[in-house]
């Protein structure tokens, strides 16, 4: 572990928040309708970000800067390198459409979403209460903005101003539980938290009460049920671009965040912050899935498999540190970074297939907009069902070997109340093949309902099929993956 590097633990966010300044004034000269030097600029920023974190990351060093404050490690550098390349595939696959709705008349587009990434870089590598907290503030700032581009549309004015009214409420929660756990410890830095938390020289009263608002905030983040209810409006009412956008990256920071606050900061309060996260868990898979099968619009469907997904998520961080036993502590918190990542992997191919089926004055976000899609064309067709059944968990995908990842770290703990999510979480996945497993259906037994031709540009579908490839070869191969994560994860704990 390393001290007083500063600079070189910021480097990426660094390097970030310049480009995006020099993006924003380039772009003033911009005229091009698919802004192609704005859009080159911002693919070299980001893929040069993806290879500096890379980097960073194989040294395996655990690197602290600005007093403390701010930390470099394999796991932050791995989820700031994944977000990357994240917003890579999403601003490919999201150029034409925006280009067709008249969003790329500025390059508000590229500059806010590279202004979003530094919100989660600093999110991931936040060792502070407040730094965690602005670096949130710039994510959800820059989101409310992005999911109101398309200034035209009502829907889309709805479902920013709900967005905002929500996430705002979801901060203060959030706010106001790191301040009691200030008053509680005396110390914003997680470091100092937990030592004062492992001495017991704390009020243990005004502690607890700040950790049930702490995870309350960290639920609207992840979007946990009952703190869901912004999801389905902002999904289904934000232009798809932007719907991919909050949907994808943001759940690396949002699981690097629970991993900061309630692991590195609060780990010997497990016992109470795991059984808030059951309890989350199971209403998110319960909601999250029974509501999914009425649902005809497809992001809006979406929205509700991601609620449940989540109860995926929170599972892994209820099987840590099982009853006192760190022994599963690596296990568990490994499993839930390698679903966080594979689940941002599949996600950025259902929406990449959405947006290529879109065009001027059409979205193709109803289930009935899919029909015969294979005949129309095989390739999106075969890209959908693999999508598909890898949120619901058919093997040989990477979707299965995620949720059994998850499982067996529940399983491994051999407590009963574990046991018994696991039980519930496989009959959840049952109940919510069915929504999936419709999507298959209507693309590749119903009879096609459109017969516009479909156009995408060719840097699109091959970022696409590469795309869905990786949801197949990961599921296949995971231990590439999955070796990545444990030693991430166990580099938290040296």
């Amino acid at each position: 572990m390393i001290d007083n590097l500063s600079w070189v633990v910021a480097y990426p966010e660094i390097l970030l928040l310049i480009m995006a300044c020099v993006i924003a004034l380039v772009d003033l000269g911009v005229k091009t309708p698919l802004r192609t030097v704005t859009h080159f600029l911002s693919m070299l920023t980001l893929g040069g970000l993806a290879v500096l974190l890379a980097s960073y990351a194989q040294t395996g060093q655990t690197i602290y800067g600005f007093g403390g404050m701010v930390v470099s490690d394999p796991m932050g550098n791995w989820l700031k390198c994944f977000a990357s390349i994240s917003l890579m595939a999403t601003l490919v696959y999201g150029r034409n459409y925006a280009a067709s709705r008249d969003m790329l008349r500025g390059g508000e587009l590229y500059t806010l979403s590279l202004f979003a990434l530094l919100g989660i870089f600093v999110m991931i590598s936040g060792h502070n209460f407040l730094v965690i907290y602005l670096g949130l503030e710039m994510l959800t700032l820059s989101s409310y903005a992005l999911v109101a581009m398309n200034r035209d549309n009502a829907r889309s004015t709805e479902a920013a101003m709900k967005y905002f009214v929500l996430g705002a409420l979801a901060s203060g929660f959030l706010l106001y539980g790191m301040s009691m756990m200030y008053g509680a410890t005396g110390s914003l830095d997680l470091a100092r938290v937990l030592e004062v938390i492992s001495s017991g020289q704390h009020n243990k009263q005004v502690l607890i009460l700040g950790v049930v608002f702490v995870v309350t905030g960290l639920a609207f983040k992840l979007g946990a049920v009952p703190f869901h209810m912004w999801i389905p409006d902002v999904y289904q009412g934000a232009p798809t671009v932007v719907t991919l956008l909050i949907g994808a990256a943001p759940k690396l920071a949002a699981f690097a965040i629970v991993m900061r606050l309630l692991v590195e900061g609060m780990l010997p309060l497990s016992i109470d912050w795991q059984q808030m996260m059951a309890v989350l868990a199971v209403g998110s898979l319960l909601i999250g899935n029974l509501a999914a099968i009425a649902q005809t619009n497809l992001k809006r469907m979406l929205a509700f498999s991601t609620i449940s997904q989540m109860g995926f998520l929170l599972l892994a961080f209820v099987a840590g540190n099982a009853g006192g036993n760190y022994s599963n502590t690596t296990n568990a918190y490994s499993a839930g970074m390698f679903y966080a990542v594979t689940y941002v992997l599949t996600t950025l191919a259902t929406f990449g297939v959405i947006m290529m089926l879109s065009r001027r004055d059409f979205e193709s976000e109803e289930l009935a907009d899919l029909a015969g899609l294979n005949v129309r064309s095989p390739v999106l067709a075969g890209i959908m069902a693999i999508c598909m059944f890898s949120l619901a968990g058919i093997p040989p995908l990477v979707g299965f070997y995620g949720k059994l990842a998850v499982l067996q770290a529940l399983i491994t703990s051999g407590l009963s109340v574990h046991i018994g999510l696991a039980i519930f979480a496989v009959l959840m996945s049952l109940i919510g093949a069915f929504y999936y497993l419709r999507v298959v259906k209507v693309m590749y037994f119903d009879a096609p309902t459109q017969t516009a031709s479909i156009e995408a540009p060719a840097d699109a579908r091959a970022v696409l099929s590469i795309n869905g490839l990786l949801v197949l070869i990961l599921g296949i191969v995971p231990s590439s993956l999955m070796t990545l994560c444990s030693q991430a994860i166990a580099g938290l704990f040296r």
